[in-house]
């Protein structure tokens, strides 16, 4: 999806918004710039947030990518701080394959806002500083069980 907006960006400069058939949902776009970054991105973990954050920017499709290409840093430099609170949670002897989710989902600023929106800076600046601080003492093993999977038989 991102190689057909940048594709279509360097012959079309209509607004991002006339786009939306095309890109399906806005939350994709940034993700996507993620991934040719780094393959290795975590962008389902992040969607449930991008989903609420996220809207087709109203500038020029060629000035809308370097908008999210922005967006994407910031998305790539918050996951560079949740893998070291995923490491910190391992080191302290936790295994799970939830625990990337897991403190995405503490660090979240919008879980208990139903139906909230927000905006897209401050609601990653708020996760961002959350990932920092992230405190693995406080963090204990059923907290990290209820995160979900099948129970151990």
């Amino acid at each position: 999806m991102i190689r057909l907006a940048q594709n279509l960006a360097k012959p079309d400069d209509r607004p991002e918004k006339a786009f939306e058939a095309e890109f399906e949902e806005p939350a994709l776009l940034t993700p996507g710039l993620c991934y040719q970054e780094n393959g290795r991105f975590a962008g389902a973990t992040y969607h449930p947030v991008l989903r609420r954050v996220e809207q087709f920017l109203g500038s020029a499709l060629p000035k809308a990518l370097e908008v999210r290409r922005e967006r994407a840093a910031r998305m790539l430099e918050l996951d560079e701080a949740v893998s070291g609170a995923v490491s910190e949670l391992r080191a302290k002897g936790f295994e799970s394959p939830y625990l990337r989710a897991f403190v995405v989902a503490r660090i979240n600023p919008l879980r208990f806002r139903r139906g909230a929106k927000a905006e897209f800076d401050e609601t990653i600046d708020k996760m961002l500083a959350g990932a920092r601080r992230f405190d693995p003492a406080r963090i204990r093993a059923d907290q990290v069980a209820r995160t979900g999977g099948a129970p151990e038989e």
